[in-house]
């Protein structure tokens, strides 16, 4: 699997990767959530391409004082091969490089198979409650 940045050429593919492996909510406007990730770290966006196919997906972010990834997904064809830890390994080492002390992840707790993913490449549960608020809405769905 050859890992690259993401171009725009990719953003349906991209978009359907996510809609299979069912990380999109009605709450979030997918092609928003890209058009706001080209403008902070877009190196750190990151696609997994076999035969120019895209098959796996990371979006890594950095503030300054944590790393963050969302949209780590791989097509069922490719799972259980190693793709989604070469993924995260890929932006762990941009993260690295950018001077980034810490990586954090959110799980929704009913995902079991990414819990145990994260669990096997190094990531530990830590005692959180993670808070959100929504600060525009990107389509007219409550949550």
């Amino acid at each position: 699997m050859e890992i690259t940045e993401y171009k725009p050429e990719y953003e349906s593919a991209v978009i359907r990767l996510w809609e299979k492996c069912e990380l999109t909510r009605p709450w979030n406007n997918p092609q928003l959530d890209i058009e706001r990730k080209m403008k902070v770290n877009p190196e750190l966006f990151l696609v997994g391409l076999i035969d120019g196919k895209v098959v796996a997906s990371a979006m890594g972010g950095y503030e300054g004082h944590r790393g963050w990834v969302n949209y780590l997904a791989v097509e069922s064809e490719y799972r259980r091969q190693g793709l989604a830890k070469l993924m995260m390994e890929a932006v762990e080492e941009r993260l690295i490089n950018m001077g980034c002390p810490k990586i954090n992840v959110q799980v929704r707790s009913d995902n079991t198979d990414a819990l145990q993913f994260y669990g096997k490449i190094g990531y530990n549960t830590e005692e959180r409650i993670s808070l959100g608020k929504r600060l525009i809405e990107d389509r007219n769905t409550e949550r």
